[in-house]
């Protein structure tokens, strides 16, 4: 058992206490009534407008202050949401760094910074956390519009390093009139092991000069903490510091440990021993993720009268615990990957608490098709020993539950935090005859871009790709995958499939990865976009998708499926019109696969709609029919990877307007495709060359804006499609 010394939450408190429920108050279940409230003055927090003020407290005050921030975060996070488990576990260091060191003079970089909460409350923006009606006003992440104290806009792993180099060689450079201070960079909670952070390591070690690196190590990343340099950690943390290897002497760097890493003393006393120092050194803390959480509660148990209050044996209000050093082969614990049972230590939920308004709510899309993927490729392990399932980092958020890893075995993999290498490591079991599925997020499958193009395109590796949340979303700014298809789609080689249903899903995962030789099998990789909440919902609710009902025609089975002669009315045949592929196409299994589909014929206005903008098709499709005695041919294109030709140029006959919707980014996107198709094919009868109108996303970065008004913002609603079409009549 280890017992985490720190400054947390003291059951003397009667903020944290009063207004408990029936007398059994748990830490975790704070209500909002009893948080410190901004402009309070009997609590220290809401007295906190700046680092000065933290450097003003007496040195007795500080525990009493990190006592108020663990409770805020506790009652946060039931409410809000959020990374609170990094940030009950930086609660100390973060007081600390501010009482030490001079911001914004000093420059703190947060890697990730999802474990910036701390920091931003000790910087001007406590009422964001303290009161309900303000959580909306700062982001997850540092993000420089917010507050000078902020260096970047950060919301992916392992750059803090470089970005301290970058930062300190000005310094260096400029003299004592750059204005900058002392350099700290901020790493841990699993980015170090991300590539990015050794090429930083590498620098600092190599450039000199004052740079602080402080590494949070939990002991844990997203989930369990992967790979080669754990071991000597552990080694590292169980000798205080002495054991060797040290792989950050190794590089060359100075280096300190503080085990007490959530004892704010202990931490100023390090952080004060470093301050002003001339060359780089690492500062390793040992840190307990969650701290602050009862590692002993369930939610069951918090929904009886009968549960005893918690008992804080020390003043800190972090609480021993065991949850730490499993066997296993990942180390987080046995909780499954409940975002509403967070815990100390290594607990897989404790990276993402939702809040409790989403408890007993069903699964978002990427755990729904997650779930789903990982149930259709289980029962093939036995039979195909060379099938592996690579998630970088990020498996519960995509519903890859604790239980499938368990029962995968070595079919699973967790590279850690590592886009780059996961592709390159798929990309070598293919050649080597495997077949690897690559699970993560749109938005950090931006990181491997280098490899998408070399490792696995150039190269022609049997890869499949899951890219999950592609497509417009209310994400941050950081992890919006609104961009997907603009990359996926234009790398030569790649096959990009765009779903509608659970059952194409399936299909496409099936053809994606059929084994090696046989004869349907794609000839290269293919990426396959996780449908998304349209999708997802309309397979909910049926009346969402108005024309077919979800009732959908099966697949063309030949690709030597004719198009349609046109019919009276100038529509085409939807038992008929398959279209054939020019392009990508290597067999007919390659070409049957990416035959658009139409699913409605009509004439006047063809509708396609890709992916998850495909509901809006069908839904536009009933407005154009009820309000106009339009019946529009509505079209499935199940891919983004190439035209279908033979679909398009009967669109000729009878159709003086194409419709394309996607959610995505519009420029240089799907839909800009089809409009330059009709242009560069453009025929003399001018009957025969239809209108284009694209819908999609604005080329830019959007923050925390729900996909009701982004869709809204960028004219994706049935009314502003409708009213496009029939103005142009």
């Amino acid at each position: 058992m280890r017992s985490a010394s720190g400054n947390g939450f003291d059951s003397s408190d009667s903020f944290a206490v009063s207004g408990a429920a029936e007398g059994a108050a748990r830490l975790h279940d704070i209500p909002p009534s009893i948080t410190p409230s901004h402009g309070d003055d009997s609590h220290l927090l809401s007295r906190i407008a700046s680092p000065a003020d933290v450097k003003a407290l007496a040195p007795d005050e500080l525990a009493e202050l990190c006592r108020e921030i663990r409770a805020t975060l506790l009652a946060y996070g039931h409410q809000h949401g959020g990374h609170i488990g990094s940030n009950l576990g930086m609660v100390e260091a973060t007081v600390a760094l501010h009482r030490v060191f001079d911001s914004p003079r000093d420059r703190i970089v947060f890697d990730v910074s999802h474990q910036s909460y701390v920091h931003k409350m000790l910087t001007g923006r406590a009422a964001a956390y303290l009161d309900p009606d303000r959580f909306s006003e700062v982001t997850g992440f540092t993000n420089p519009d917010e507050s000078k104290h902020d260096q970047f806009v950060l919301g992916h792993t392992g750059t803090s390093i470089s970005l301290a180099c970058g930062l300190a060689k000005t310094r260096d450079m400029e003299g004592p009139n750059s204005g900058i201070g002392n350099v700290i960079a901020v790493i841990g909670d699993g980015s170090l092991s991300s590539g990015v952070a050794f090429e930083g390591l590498n620098n600092a070690a190599e450039q000199g000069g004052n740079l602080i690196i402080v590494f949070n190590d939990n002991e844990m990343s997203i989930a369990g903490d992967f790979g080669g340099m754990y071991g000597p950690l552990a080694r590292l943390r169980a000798s205080g510091g002495t054991a060797q290897p040290n792989l950050f002497n190794a590089f060359g760097l100075d280096y300190r440990y503080v085990e007490a890493g959530n004892d704010v003393s202990a931490l100023v006393a390090a952080f004060e021993e470093v301050r002003d120092i001339d060359h780089p050194v690492v500062v390793h803390i040992h840190t307990l993720k969650g701290a602050g959480y009862d590692g002993e509660e369930t939610h069951a148990d918090r929904q009886t009268a009968s549960a005893s209050p918690v008992s804080f044996d020390s003043p800190t209000g972090v609480h021993p615990t065991d949850n730490v050093n499993h066997s296993e082969p990942w180390h987080s614990d046995h909780c499954n990957l409940s975002d509403h049972e967070p815990h100390e230590g290594q607990c897989e939920a404790s990276h993402w608490q939702n809040p409790d308004a989403a408890i007993g709510k069903p699964d978002d899309p990427r755990k729904h098709y997650g779930k789903m993927a990982m149930a259709a490729l289980e029962p093939r392990f036995a039979a195909e020993p060379g099938l592996v399932v690579i998630s970088p980092a990020t498996p519960g958020s995509n519903g890859i539950t604790h239980e499938f890893r368990e029962r995968a075995g070595a079919h699973y993999v967790d590279t850690g935090i590592t886009e780059s290498h996961a592709v390159a490591y798929a990309a070598g079991i293919a050649r080597a005859g495997g077949t690897p599925v690559v699970a993560t997020t749109a938005s950090f499958f931006q990181r491997a871009y280098d490899q998408f193009f070399q490792e696995m395109s150039l190269n022609r590796s049997r890869v499949t790709v899951l890219d999950f949340l592609g497509g417009l979303s209310g994400s941050d700014n950081t992890h919006s995958g609104a961009y997907d298809v603009t990359m996926f789609s234009n790398i030569p080689g790649v096959t990009m499939l765009v779903p509608t249903s659970a059952r194409d899903y399936l299909a496409d995962l099936a053809w994606a990865t059929a084994p090696a030789g046989s004869a349907d099998a794609p000839a290269g990789p293919a990426v396959i976009r996780v449908p998304g909440e349209a999708i997802l919902a309309a397979e909910r609710d049926a009346t969402l998708l108005p024309v077919t009902g979800g009732q959908i025609a099966d697949r063309p089975q030949s690709a030597s499926l004719p198009v349609s002669a046109s019919s009276a009315s100038g529509g085409i045949s939807a038992a008929t019109v398959r279209g054939t592929v020019s392009v990508t196409a290597q067999h007919a299994g390659a070409r049957h696969m990416l035959d658009w589909r139409v699913n409605q014929t009509g004439s006047q206005v063809a509708i396609i709609g890709l992916g998850n903008a495909y509901p809006l098709a069908e839904q536009t499709a009933a407005a154009l029919s009820d309000d106009y005695g339009i019946t529009a041919t509505v079209i499935d294109p199940r891919q983004c990877t190439s035209l279908d030709s033979d679909v398009l140029e009967s669109l000729r006959d009878g159709h003086q307007q194409v419709i394309t919707l996607e959610d995505g980014q519009l420029e240089g996107g799907w839909g800009e495709k089809v409009t330059a198709y009709y242009a560069n094919h453009h025929v003399s009868d001018g009957s025969r060359n239809p209108r284009v109108l694209n819908f999609g996303a604005a080329k830019e970065f959007t923050d925390r804006v729900s996909l009701g008004e982004l869709n809204e913002r960028y004219g994706l609603t049935v009314e502003q499609v409708t009213e496009a079409i029939t103005r142009c009549f």
